[in-house]
């Protein structure tokens, strides 16, 4: 499979991850980045995460025959809005939302009367690093690449954009666009809250000077990904608003019940609770493994 022309909307760590993977397996024959600033594109050219790069959104879509949205997903129904008098009939538009219900619901419509076809993507690769920069070909390598099919999905398209995770080394899974976001509010949108409650938390002015000095390697891991762009989380929270109250729900019972260990005092029931977590994260870092290494 390879396209005429592939435009990444967004050039940062996953857009220019992209653009480095499609070129490094020769999906395209051009990839156009379109970026903000101007600042950007000398940024693009440096870190040669795509053949071109502009700030003229109409251009970058002009022709082609895959767009990839890779914005915050905020500003995507605006940008979508922009682009539509360009974008090509037939063409495939995608995103890398780690929301995809609203995604698909504002997108799909839209992109259906311009006589183009949206599905919804999301490969669960990153970093906390931002910026292209800090991308790299082999991001997608052995990820989980979730594609969100509705019953208004063109099945050529559909069948394209999984082939194209496929190339760039994902495993494929498909959901429907709710299953999708229930699932990852708990795996992906839960953990990210709580490392920045942590880091909130933890390292607040209030406590003594020598408390930074102590945060160590548990605590560095922990709160890695709160390092992440506060603007694309601020719209992943809100995005997905339900299901990510309702996995806080459940987060808040599970620390309420260690806390009714923690003020009983009885070391085999809490021993019993660190031998449950050890046990269910070694067994899934056990099929991690395996599953990568197939």
């Amino acid at each position: 499979m390879k396209f005429q022309k592939v435009t990444i909307v967004g050039v940062g760590l996953l857009g220019g991850s992209l653009g480095l993977a499609i070129k490094k397996r020769k999906l395209a024959r051009q990839v156009v980045g379109y970026v903000r600033r101007k600042a950007s594109i000398a940024e693009c050219k440096k870190f040669r995460a795509v053949d071109l790069a502009t700030t003229d959104l109409r251009k970058a879509v002009a022709g082609a025959d895959l767009v990839i949205l890779s914005t915050p997903i905020g500003r995507m129904r605006e940008l979508v809005e922009k682009m539509l008098p360009s974008l090509k009939r037939g063409a495939i538009v995608t995103d890398v939302g780690s929301a995809k219900t609203c995604v698909v619901r504002e997108l799909e419509p839209l992109i259906a009367k311009a006589g183009a076809h949206f599905v919804g993507s999301h490969p669960m690769a990153g970093a906390e690093k931002i910026g292209v920069a800090s991308a790299r070909a082999d991001l997608f390598e052995c990820a989980a690449c979730v594609v969100t099919p509705t019953r208004r999905t063109n099945k050529a398209a559909l069948r394209k954009v999984a082939q194209f995770w496929k190339s760039l080394g994902g495993r494929l899974l498909m959901l429907s666009p709710d299953a999708h976001d229930a699932l990852v509010s708990r795996s992906s949108h839960l953990p990210h809250l709580v490392a920045a409650a942590l880091a909130v938390t933890v390292l607040d002015s209030k406590h003594p000077r020598q408390q930074a000095a102590l945060c160590a390697n548990g605590f560095r891991d922990t709160t890695r990904i709160a390092s992440g762009s506060p603007e694309m989380w601020r719209d992943i929270a809100i995005a997905n608003r339900a299901h990510v109250r309702k996995a806080l729900d459940d987060f808040v019972r599970e620390l309420q019940r260690v806390q009714a260990l923690l003020r009983g005092g009885d070391a085999a029931k809490i021993q019993k609770f660190f031998e449950s977590a050890k046990r269910r994260r070694d067994e899934w870092r056990e099929k991690q493994t395996s599953s990568s290494s197939e």
